[in-house]
């Protein structure tokens, strides 16, 4: 069996890529891993979007097969290598893993593409600019709820060791810099994801994919 992964650095895509470095970790697998380069609209090719209509990512693709959208990707993952323990093996754990994880891809995820692509959703400039401000305020709202999660962390928010919803959480967080939502204004969470990051298979995923931990750059006095 072949699996291969196409993520764009610093994306969503950063989840499974994560959960892929610990199966390899947990069972010995080995994956392909390819970059998709949204600046150069690589997503956007006939080749691309004939796996993928939608033309995004992530995208994997099992003997050929292509299978899209990050919660089935993940669903798929965790069934298909059950040892690697990506999800509590409690049925009541693992389904509140589950509401939690698509609560961060239907509710904060979404959020964040306000912030970061107003102009997806009117093209008046004026529009765009309170679009992005009232974004702004929800998701740091929602930063703040998932520090609260942390409070209850066993030692990580997926069990005893960093898992899916941990890779989810440090993906949407890393990307809270870029809503101008400086890190030390939520220090439980930083220290939580920082030690996510520090996982041999987390930092493999970073290393891979060549992306910044840090991305938030205080406005100019």
């Amino acid at each position: 069996m072949t699996v291969r992964l196409y993520y764009a650095p610093g994306a969503c895509s950063f989840i499974p890529h994560a959960a892929l470095e610990l199966v390899s970790a947990a069972c010995g697998e080995t994956f392909d891993y390819a970059q998709v380069k949204l600046h150069k609209g690589e997503h956007k090719t006939p080749e691309y979007l004939a796996m993928n209509p939608d033309g995004q990512v992530p995208m994997l693709l099992v003997d050929g097969k292509p299978l899209t959208q990050i919660l089935a990707i993940l669903s798929y993952i965790d069934g298909r290598w059950p040892k690697a323990g990506l999800l509590p093996a409690d049925p009541w754990a693992r389904a509140q893993t589950m509401s939690m994880l698509a609560w961060l891809n239907n509710t904060v995820h979404p959020t964040f593409t306000h912030v970061f692509m107003p102009g997806k959703f009117t093209d008046d400039a004026d529009a765009q600019a309170k679009v992005r401000a009232h974004a702004i305020a929800t998701y740091r709202g929602q930063m703040e709820r998932i520090q609260g999660w942390v409070d209850c962390a066993q030692p990580f928010l997926s069990g005893p060791s960093a898992g899916l919803l941990d890779a989810y959480v440090l993906t949407v967080f890393r990307w809270s810099g870029y809503a101008g939502i400086d890190p030390a204004s939520l220090p439980a969470l930083r220290d939580h994801v920082q030690r996510v990051a520090q996982q041999p298979a987390f930092a493999a995923a970073i290393a891979r994919e060549r992306i910044a931990f840090d991305t938030y750059k205080p406005a100019a006095a």
